[in-house]
């Protein structure tokens, strides 16, 4: 992850991390709002660092791909951001990014969020940074700032998070093409954009950022979105018509369903473990 143009799928978990893969993509994302909706939660600092460790713990296990895993504000206090990059870290995630929100947070493309003082996350990005124990861990700060503060202001917190130690920045919520180069022009470091849908960024082409000079580029919740929508859409038809018949050319059979998951792989494992020369 420290070298090239870097494009990460939003996964939610070991089988959706697996598709990513098999459509080519290297390199993973694990949104805190996936999380937090995967247990019927909405994205206000519900979950805790244990329910996060053991999602990345499940993907990393049937993956390869480096993982960036979003932490929201660290789950507490520097101290607490210490135990928490350790333990990310040791379930097999490669980065996480770090927000400057104050709690309860707040998905970053809504109103009414509150930011810390900046003095609280350049605390907490030392305590990140000291905390790692592979140096290749990436830890990326988030700013908020931009939907509060103003464009310069999120600026300005770039560089100071760049200079407290963070590898790289999350600029959060941008408003047009032009913020985007803006802050690219501006800020002294390398920087990841959010392609989420029906926020207030306009939804740039990866060859867009590339080219404007961002580093990363995370597509958080599309697949999400996607299989929602579908599973919505099969219940309502299923409840209405009491049968699934009509809707089998939509679904992944059974055997595309067992080679994602490495069925056969598994079963021929379980055979030659147990001595069973049969066929």
């Amino acid at each position: 992850m420290k070298s090239g143009f870097v494009v990460a799928a939003g996964v939610f978990n070991g089988i959706s991390a697996i598709q990513a893969e098999r459509a080519g993509f290297r390199t993973l994302y694990l949104s805190g709002s996936g999380v937090a909706a995967c247990m019927g939660l909405p994205d206000l600092s519900f979950t805790t660092m244990t329910e996060v460790v053991n999602e990345v713990g499940r993907i990393t296990d049937v993956t390869r791909s480096p993982l960036i895993v979003d932490v929201d504000t660290g789950f507490g206090e520097p101290i607490n951001v210490t135990r928490t990059v350790r333990q990310m870290e040791k379930a097999g995630g490669s980065a996480i990014h770090l927000e400057d929100q104050l709690l309860p947070k707040k998905c970053g493309h809504l109103s009414g969020k509150k930011i810390v003082q900046e003095e609280e996350m350049v605390h907490k990005i030392k305590a990140a940074v000291s905390a790692r124990k592979n140096p290749d861990f990436l830890i990326i700060a988030r700013t908020d700032a931009r939907s509060v503060f103003g464009v310069d202001e999120a600026i300005r917190r770039s560089n100071l998070y760049l200079e407290s130690g963070a590898d790289m920045i999350f600029t959060e919520a941008l408003e047009s093409e032009n913020e985007f180069r803006r802050f690219a022009r501006e800020v002294r470091g390398d920087l990841l954009a959010n392609m989420t849908e029906f926020g207030k960024s306009p939804l740039l082409s990866t060859k867009q950022l590339k080219d404007i000079g961002y580093r990363a580029v995370i597509f958080p919740l599309t697949a999400f979105r996607t299989s929602l929508k579908a599973a919505q859409n099969a219940y309502e038809k299923l409840y209405s018509q009491g049968t699934q018949i009509d809707m089998l050319n939509n679904m992944m059979s059974r055997n595309e369903f067992y080679e994602v998951i490495g069925y056969n792989e598994y079963e021929k494992e379980d055979k030659e473990l147990a001595g069973d020369d049969n066929e």
